[in-house]
């Protein structure tokens, strides 16, 4: 693997990425807007009435405030209705109401299009992490950290444009994350020509915003870090721990008993003097404060309840050669697997996380979600989903896509009770399994009566074993009746892997 360049100055960003996110009229007056939002400061009156001012003069701005100033958390003792946008800067806090009008405007500017879902997410994260800048604030040591939230909000502007600006790209840099070779910030290195950091740095310098915010977004060494020696050190510092919380928060319906959480306390726990307990209450804080800042902003969620149809979604990925072109969406290798499944693949596992880190839904709902974008990606015949059933002591099919699903679901069934074939050594050793030719000898002598009988013109086929704390609770099952001479290359086989894992994290006991 090449070295990978290391963030530079602002100055370093390509010219043309810079231009495209920064310099187009609409973002020139999203800079603008957000900049004159900063400057203004609570130290006096007129401070306030400026952001009374500015509130005021977009309407839609105005009902928003209106409505978080009047969610549950921030209701008066007497519950008195807030109906003047003066009351709800004196309620809220000159510095809330700021970084949620800052957090509107990204909202307003940048929500939409057909990376919508992304774009959503991203906007979510940098939400979240802005109300734990928030939270940081009123306990920092130094004076004037309400900057913090502003600091945060914007940690995750580099991939917020991306995905709004350069979807093509935006999933390219995923991908190659998701695939396991390069963190975030070297996959975006290698497809931008420079990391999601170092472009939040450049567009914030273009927009003419504070030195102490830019200086914010810088990336930290890796391990954990010492207490700052400043504020703008820890600003930092706060602001690398503000979107680390808001990817936990945003994969995790219970993310104070995820295992993560011994990590961020291992790296951020001395420098901002964190517990286990103090995390706690920080999640709790925050969740209450997003509930209320998406039902002010009437912002849904990035999750569907339907996961869209695979072959519906835009652009054509090609990790093996990215500057080679598109792909014809409709075209399919011989064995009807489609050429950008990668990209099929990348597009469902977003939405299956997406839709497991809503928290709302059930654990047959994630798993039909995988079994789905399995099914499409990757242009199988038939596919289902095969769970235990302890009262029978049977594996069986629970689901199925594809031709003759009914029928084939009706009949895939096969006993708990150990025996020597290709199931029962998949899932004793939890083993993913993907065989390109089921006629092979050495297959065949493996392959179960009972499978013989029922999908006797499988020629090849995938077993992925779902197996959690060493207890085998079910597994997938998906072939084609022609040979698969293309194979799974290895950007595919790490998305299907971490589908598969999305899948236990949901089947996981709580």
């Amino acid at each position: 693997m090449a070295d990978i360049p290391q963030d530079g100055a602002a100055r370093r960003v390509r010219p043309a990425l810079l231009r495209k996110v920064a310099g187009n009229d609409a973002m020139f007056a999203l800079g603008t807007a957000v900049a004159r939002v900063i400057e203004m400061t609570s130290s006096s009156d007129r401070g306030t009435q400026d952001l009374a001012l500015h509130v005021m003069s977009d309407l839609a701005l105005t009902q928003r405030i209106l409505r978080l100033s009047n969610a549950v958390q921030y209701r008066t003792a007497g519950g008195n209705q807030v109906t003047t946008v003066s009351r709800a800067i004196s309620l809220l806090g000159f510095d809330n109401v700021r970084s949620a009008a800052l957090a509107m405007l990204l909202v307003d500017a940048l929500d939409g299009g057909q990376q919508d879902a992304a774009v959503r997410g991203e906007l979510e994260a940098a939400l979240c992490a802005s109300m734990v800048g928030r939270e940081m604030a009123r306990i920092s040591p130094y004076k004037g950290a309400e900057e913090a939230s502003i600091c945060c909000l914007f940690k995750n502007l580099g991939p917020l444009l991306v995905a709004s600006h350069e979807y093509d790209r935006y999933r390219e840099i995923a991908a190659l994350v998701a695939a396991g070779k390069y963190t975030p910030a070297q996959a975006s290195q290698l497809i931008l020509g420079c990391s999601y950091a170092a472009l939040a740095e450049a567009v914030l310098v273009e927009w003419d915003i504070p030195e102490l915010i830019v200086r914010a977004q810088a990336a930290l060494a890796p391990g954990p870090l010492p207490v700052a020696e400043d504020r703008s050190e820890w600003m930092c510092q706060v602001a690398s721990f503000g979107i680390d919380i808001a990817r936990l928060m945003g994969k995790s319906h219970e993310p104070a008993r995820s295992p993560e959480v011994a990590a961020l306390l291992e790296r951020y726990g001395a420098a901002l003097e964190l517990d286990q307990e103090g995390l706690e209450t920080l999640f709790g804080t925050v969740q209450e404060g997003m509930t209320a800042m998406l039902q002010s902003l009437s912002f849904e969620r990035a999750t569907k309840s339907d996961t869209p149809p695979a072959d519906g979604l835009p652009g054509v990925l090609m990790l093996a050669s990215l500057d080679a072109g598109a792909d014809d969406e409709d075209e399919f290798h011989s064995s009807g697997k489609p050429k950008n499944a990668a990209e099929r693949l990348l597009a469902g596992l977003q939405e299956v996380t997406l839709l497991r880190g809503s928290g709302k839904a059930a654990m047959h709902e994630v798993a039909l979600a995988a079994l789905s974008t399995l099914h499409g990606a990757m242009g199988f015949r038939f596919s289902t989903l095969c769970l235990r059933d302890a009262r029978s002591s049977q594996y069986r099919a629970r689901a199925a896509l594809g031709e003759s699903a009914a029928a084939l679901q009706a009949g895939f069934a096969f006993p708990a009770a150990a025996r020597r074939d290709l199931f029962h050594l998949a899932l004793e050793n939890d083993a993913d399994m993907m065989i390109a030719d089921a006629f092979s000898p050495k297959i065949r002598d493996l392959l179960p009566a009972w499978y013989k009988t029922l999908l006797p013109d499988a020629e090849s086929f995938i077993v992925l074993p779902l197996v959690v704390n060493k207890v085998p609770l079910g597994l997938f099952y998906a072939d084609r009746i022609v040979p698969a001479p293309e194979g799974v290359p290895q950007d595919e086989t790490a998305l299907i892997k971490a589908l598969k894992a999305q899948v236990l994290a949901a089947l996981a006991p709580a």
